[in-house]
């Protein structure tokens, strides 16, 4: 059983260690013709094609969907496919890349003089560079590795991993290029938690119907009974016209009051209140309030629009909303 262990872990280690190096010797084809091709790319008014078959299909699959994501215009098209219809789908501005890493399979054989015979540029993603599919395209991707990760030298695992590095090589220059945004970003990914945090701001959140507030001058009883009463764990102290934020007022100030045991006729809120609290403006992101929270360990913090107060925003509240 030891003897077995420890092979599971040697051979673990030994394939991590092999994709590592495989990856690490692209960065010695990346050179001007990778430059050109991601140029070619921005300036295409056509879409990118990825294609191929087997793993690599799938590869092209998942280098689409970063793609997409990051600005980019790509579609997949399955090599096996292609040759049965699915060419209809390029475009005359499209470029095409496609995926291999022997490029010598019999569909690649098929489909690299269709797509040349309609004009449109072909990127190789290949590893063996005096293939079919290399000598046939306009430009090389390379993605030559010495050996699979497999015992074997067989399955693909060195292979794809390289490919798909490559492609978010790719996809993060373009996207680079673009000056593409957070808030791009955030257009295009508006579901989940990543999304949400990318768009979701504090006014979105906050509960426009309960806006916790005394005067300096408040009794403590009321005061007290305003906390209970909005649920939110504090009262903000504001002056007369809401225009200036004094201080907060947590239930944890009201503990803190009475285990001092100070009567609590001879107070008022200001009496209590803590100065400087945390403020965000209504237009903030809600994921930098709750960052706000964590950092200052605190449970709401005061929201204000130009400086006016609105509202408090609950930790509860981000939380409700899938935010974290």
């Amino acid at each position: 059983m030891t003897n077995l262990t420890t092979d599971i872990i040697e051979t673990a280690k030994e394939v991590i260690e092999k994709e590592a190096r495989a990856v690490q010797a692209l960065t010695n084809y990346i050179d001007k013709e990778f430059e050109t091709i991601v140029n070619l790319i921005y300036n295409s008014k056509g879409r990118v094609i990825l294609t191929g078959i087997g793993k690599s299909a799938i590869i092209a699959s998942k280098i689409v969907a970063t793609l997409n994501s990051t600005g980019t215009a790509a579609l997949f098209m399955h090599a096996a496919d292609a040759i049965h219809g699915d060419l209809g789908m390029i475009q005359p501005e499209d470029v095409v890349i496609c995926i291999s890493k022997s490029g010598n399979t019999p569909e690649i054989k098929i489909l690299v003089p269709l797509i040349k015979r309609r004009g449109n540029t072909l990127i190789a993603m290949v590893s063996n560079i005096e293939s079919y599919l290399a000598k046939g395209a306009d430009y090389i991707l390379k993605t030559t590795i010495e050996n699979e990760a497999c015992p074997n030298n067989l399955a693909p695992t060195s292979s794809t991993t390289t490919q798909l590095v490559l492609g978010d090589a790719l996809a993060v220059t373009l996207l680079k290029l673009k000056g593409f945004s957070k808030e791009d970003f955030a257009k295009l990914h508006p579901g989940g938690s990543l999304g949400k945090r990318l768009y979701t701001r504090v006014i979105d959140i906050i509960d426009k119907d309960s806006i916790p507030y005394v005067s300096p001058e408040e009794t403590i009883q009321n005061t007290i009974i305003n906390i209970s009463a909005n649920r939110l764990g504090a009262t903000v102290v504001v002056d007369n016209d809401m225009s200036c934020v004094m201080g907060i007022i947590t239930d944890g100030d009201v503990r803190r009051m009475l285990e001092k045991g100070i009567p609590i006729e001879s107070l008022k809120a200001s009496d209590i209140m803590s100065y400087n609290p945390k403020t965000i403006e209504s237009s903030e992101l809600a994921i930098k309030a709750f960052n706000l929270m964590e950092k200052n360990k605190i449970t709401s913090v005061i929201v204000t629009d130009n400086s006016r107060y609105i509202g408090l925003i609950h930790i509860h509240d981000i939380i409700r909303e899938g935010i974290v």
